[in-house]
């Protein structure tokens, strides 16, 4: 049997399950877009209406979170200008993405609701994930595996780096 090491997932896999967080310091894209430490929060952008934050257990390397300041769940408590700052965010950093990682596509997706996969259901955010030709091989067909090539760290850089 081969074995991946992944070490940042243990604390995802070992942390207690409770319900999703209320605004505030419980929920995570809360913290991201209060505190100053971007950093330790993973944030590699925000503007005065949203916050991207490198997703700490990514489905491919690139994962991100684009999500609005506000913690709001649903589309129809987005103002105009939240709605469109989110899509102008969005469309900036799939051109990075794009640039920098020579992804060939993305999965762009809005989970709303707890039925509908959201991990944080009161707290909008969108996923970007990028893809690659070839990207889902033999390890996720066959070991239910994902292999995860590059560290947060070294995207961190990258995009800060980019976005500077």
């Amino acid at each position: 049997m081969d074995t991946l090491w992944a070490p940042w997932r243990l604390s995802y896999i070992t942390a207690p399950k409770e319900k999703p967080p209320a605004t505030g310091p419980e929920c995570f894209l809360c913290r991201a877009a209060a505190e100053a430490d971007d950093r330790a929060n993973l944030v590699v952008h925000r503007t005065e209406l949203s916050v991207v934050v490198l997703n700490r257990f990514p489905y491919n390397n690139g994962h991100l979170l684009i999500s609005p300041r506000a913690h709001k769940g649903r589309l129809d408590e987005l103002t105009s200008d939240e709605l469109l700052d989110l899509q102008l965010v969005m469309r900036k950093l799939i051109g990075i993405l794009e640039k920098r990682m020579n992804a060939d596509g993305f999965n762009v997706g809005l989970n709303l609701g707890r039925a509908a996969g959201a991990g944080v259901p009161g707290h909008l955010h969108w996923h970007i994930v990028p893809r690659w030709n070839g990207d889902q091989n033999f390890m996720a067909v066959t070991g239910d595996t994902h292999v995860i090539s590059q560290s947060l760290e070294t995207l961190y850089e990258l995009l800060v780096g980019e976005l500077s």
